[in-house]
């Protein structure tokens, strides 16, 4: 509801509402693409080791720079990376707000293509910078001769790109990632969140990151590493694009707590991302059922699949919720996206789907 006007809130932010995906207690949770395979007792014991002695250091402020989490991180990445190299936060949220304030702000100007992640131009309202948004084309992919018209026209500070993209799923061709670095004035940031769901043979940005110094790739470990709770975003860039973060970080922005959990994942990143196979099989056998019951689907890298089209979708996913299955009323009008859960949660999401569309 629009803010009162006795708050003397910015009035470009008087009508907004805060982002946030519906939080239902429902038998089947689908709509924030979480992991739904939990760490093992192992890994939690080991986190909880880790949580446990820096405990009685809580006193004091943590590692500003987080060293030994990025060197964990680097290390994860490859590539050649150094702790130089690489950035932390919490989540990937906060490290794309802190790329903008470094590299947006007011007289500047943000590109991305949508459908994309609703919460880009927010980070650009929040930062006071231009927000502009090409389009993609029918498929979701890339349209790369109009995205080069519209960086020659706009001549952006920053271009988000995002792969695989959130609603849709689409991972980047590399090609049109290249073509972009390559005219983009400004700094790039390639959004890879869902990056370790792609298909195998799928590049990540990161092969290009010692050939263009003014590239960002993001990452999360809320997907793959099933630590959304734990909320650790990060970014691998040139060194001196990591010292232009640290200037607009807040002070002691990562918690001792956050350090050491997201440091015990890490050493367990075998177990973490041992799921990831099974969730894109049951990704491939869901949109290829989708498909059989004569939906329209588009082409998945992630853990979510977007799906349509239909003439009232409230209408579907509330049939569904009624159902105890909560998936994600988002992107493209017409179109729903359903997150990938264990073959249970998948089988009641056919299910209700079939009662709600029959």
């Amino acid at each position: 509801m629009p803010v009162p006007d006795w708050v003397p809130i910015r009035e470009e932010l008087r009508d907004d509402e805060p982002y946030g995906a519906p939080q239902l207690d429902v038998p089947v949770q689908l709509n924030t693409n979480e992991n739904p395979y939990g760490p093992s007792e192992e890994t939690a014991r080991d986190i909880a080791d880790s949580v446990l002695r820096v405990a009685t250091t809580l006193n004091r402020y943590p590692d500003r720079e987080a060293t030994e989490l990025r060197t964990s991180l680097a290390a994860y990445l490859g590539h050649g990376l150094t702790a130089d190299q690489v950035w932390a936060a919490n989540g990937s949220n906060e490290v794309m707000q802190q790329v903008l304030q470094a590299f947006g702000g007011p007289g500047r100007t943000a590109v991305s293509f949508a459908p994309t992640y609703s919460m880009y131009p927010e980070y650009a309202r929040n930062t006071h910078t231009r927000w502009v948004a090409g389009r993609r084309r029918d498929d979701f992919g890339i349209d790369v001769d109009a995205a080069l018209e519209l960086i020659a026209a706009e001549k952006p500070d920053v271009v988000i790109l995002t792969s695989p993209n959130n609603p849709t799923g689409s991972a980047l061709d590399p090609a049109h990632t290249r073509a972009v670095l390559e005219a983009a004035p400004g700094v790039v940031v390639v959004d890879e969140a869902y990056a370790e769901f792609r298909r195998d043979g799928t590049p990540s940005a990161l092969e290009l990151l010692d050939k263009f110094p003014r590239l960002l790739v993001t990452r999360t470990m809320s997907k793959a590493f099933a630590l959304a709770g734990g909320r650790l975003g990060y970014v691998a860039a040139d060194a001196a694009i990591i010292d232009a973060l640290r200037i607009v970080r807040l002070p002691y922005h990562l918690s001792a707590v956050s350090q050491a959990a997201a440091t015990a994942a890490l050493r367990h990143r075998d177990e973490l991302l041992a799921q990831v196979d099974a969730l894109r099989t049951t990704r491939d056998e869901t949109a290829d059922w989708l498909r059989a019951e004569g939906f329209e689907v588009a082409d998945s890298d992630a853990n979510f699949i977007l799906f349509g089209r239909f003439e009232d979708r409230h209408q579907v996913w509330q049939g569904l919720l009624d159902r105890g299955v909560l998936i994600r009323e988002v992107g493209p009008l017409g179109w729903l996206r359903v997150s990938i859960g264990t073959p249970q949660d998948m089988q009641a999401f056919r299910t209700a789907l079939q009662e709600v569309t029959r």
